[in-house]
């Protein structure tokens, strides 16, 4: 026959059996469960102690009572006769079991000098050799103690050699069977069994209350949903684009985001802030949007927000990346606003030029026709010079939103932009993007003109953006470029500080002065090498 199928057991069930029960208790019940495992493992290891304190008692006491009365038993003529006779003796048998019985021992057995039994507690043992192999002491003149098993059981044994003469005749082994000594520790735990009930109940009631208080103060989540909520939030953490910090009341690091601990260079340690970034250290905990704080060389934008406990939350992202994401933000916007504008001004060109028609004034119709592609020549003209695309294709966006807004835009005669500009391509569509927004703003939907000059010279690319509006109000004079700074409402104050910020990044100057009638937003930017 075939040997029947072996069944595998994978290694994790049996955990998996244990963890299951517990899994379904809540945090009083693991508490328990947690403090009767502590509590049995308390009483076994007590219990193992004291057992072997009181093994080795009994043995010495036990050891020293059976070496007594084995001494006693030496003594006696009758015992020293047979043994120097090697000869049994009923009467001494019977004499030597009496005393056995004063003394409470489990046997004494004599025997001669070759370790045969001449007295014994039981009959059918007499004449045989004594068991345990620890007659070599006594029968060599010494007394000893010993633990044996012998034709009784294992037991604590004295013994001593009988003397005639000076001679050893023989030998006489007195023992208590050790049954007697585990009855002492199965005494001794028996009077741990109040303590350890005792200290059951208090730890249970303890346990109970104690998860009562814990319950509360963790808004009554069990251990698994806390484990969940934190993996969440470091999830939530690393997702994040920005540098997270949670500060203690005494300015101590308790939580980095993974970009956090990298900016800061943590390397997982949790130092106070004041060590690592001592002029964020520096706020005290109030509600902060967008300040800028230096970090090391790179200035980062920086929000707070105060906590119940006295610290705080601070986020943080590199002020660059924030600017370069709005940029793309205000391109986008530009874009959308350009293709508005575009396509409502050739929709009104269209329902004009096709009323002409329907009217039949064809000339008219022709002129109009001749009149906006020479001024779209004209311009494409002006533009020939400009020569990165997307600076160029802003220019004619632009021009299409002043026309809608009843605005002329002009482009100085020879104003040129060489292709070496094109990796700032960007930046420049940033920078003229917000000026002549700007510039239109401040005409304030009235009619007026917009002039733009673009040159490049020795020293750089100049750049000049003019309007017939009625200037900077004296209150932002000296604010203009501020971040939130504006006289046209809430929300606004971005478009001239990314102006400033990005002609920073490339190292040129932004001034702003009147020049007759016209307010003028001048830039220089250094020379980019080919």
């Amino acid at each position: 026959m075939s040997a029947p199928p072996t069944t595998v057991r994978s290694g994790p069930a049996p955990l998996l059996r244990w963890r299951w029960p517990l899994s379904r208790l809540g945090i009083g019940g693991r508490l328990i469960a947690l403090h009767i495992l502590i509590l049995c493992i308390l009483t076994a290891l007590l219990t193992g102690i004291e057992v072997d304190h009181l093994s080795s008692q009994a043995r010495t006491e036990l050891g020293q009572r059976a070496l007594i009365a084995s001494r006693l038993v030496a003594q006696f003529p009758g015992v020293i006769q047979a043994a120097r006779l090697g000869q049994q003796n009923a009467a001494l048998n019977t004499f030597v079991n009496q005393l056995r019985a004063q003394v409470g021992a489990d046997y004494i057995v004599v025997g001669d000098v070759r370790g045969v039994r001449l007295a014994h507690p039981r009959l059918d043992r007499l004449g045989f050799a004594m068991e345990g192999g620890d007659n070599g002491g006594p029968l060599s003149g010494q007394e000893i103690i010993s633990v044996a098993r012998g034709s009784l059981g294992l037991a604590v044994r004295g013994k001593v050699p009988v003397l005639a003469g000076g001679e050893v005749v023989g030998v006489v082994s007195t023992g208590f069977l050790m049954p007697q000594v585990r009855a002492l520790a199965w005494q001794a735990l028996s009077d741990l069994l109040p303590w350890f009930v005792l200290a059951l109940a208090l730890g249970s009631v303890g346990a109970v209350l104690v998860a009562r208080r814990l319950r509360g103060e963790i808004l009554g989540l069990e251990p698994e949903q806390i484990s969940a909520l934190v993996q969440e939030h470091q999830a939530v953490l690393s997702a994040l684009g920005e540098g997270v910090l949670a500060l203690g009341p005494g300015g101590e690091i308790t939580l980095a985001s993974v970009q956090a601990d990298a900016a800061l260079g943590l390397s997982g340690r949790r130092p106070p802030l004041a060590r690592v970034w001592p002029e964020a250290a520096r706020l005290a905990p109030a509600r902060r949007h967008n300040l800028e704080l230096p970090l090391g060389d790179v200035l980062m934008l920086v929000n707070t927000e105060p906590l119940p406990g006295g610290g705080q939350v601070i986020t943080f992202r590199e002020r660059g990346a924030a600017l370069r994401l709005a940029e793309e933000l205000t391109q986008v916007r530009s874009l959308v606003e350009v293709l508005r504008a575009q396509s409502h001004e050739y929709a009104n060109h269209l329902h004009v030029i096709s009323g002409l028609l329907h009217l039949n004034h064809v000339d008219e119709a022709i002129s109009l026709l001749s009149e906006q592609i020479e001024a779209d020549a004209t311009f494409r003209e002006l533009t020939r010079e400009v020569q990165v695309p997307r600076v160029a294709a802003l220019l004619f966006g632009q021009r299409g939103r002043a026309q809608e807004l009843g605005i002329r835009l002009r482009l100085e005669r020879g104003s040129a932009l060489s292709p070496r500009w094109e990796r700032h391509a960007g930046a420049l569509i940033t920078i003229l993007g917000n000026l002549i927004q700007n510039a239109f703003e401040a005409l304030s939907g009235q009619a007026g003109e917009v002039w733009l000059a673009l040159g490049e010279d020795p020293d750089g690319l100049q750049i000049e953006v003019q309007d017939s509006g009625p200037g900077v109000p004296a209150r932002l004079e000296q604010t203009l470029f501020e971040r939130g700074e504006s006289d046209k409402g809430e929300g606004r104050g971005h478009g001239l500080a990314n102006v400033r910020a990005r002609v920073q990044e490339l190292g040129g100057l932004v001034r702003v002065f009147r020049r007759g009638e016209r307010t003028v937003f001048q830039i220089s930017l250094p020379p980019e090498s080919p």
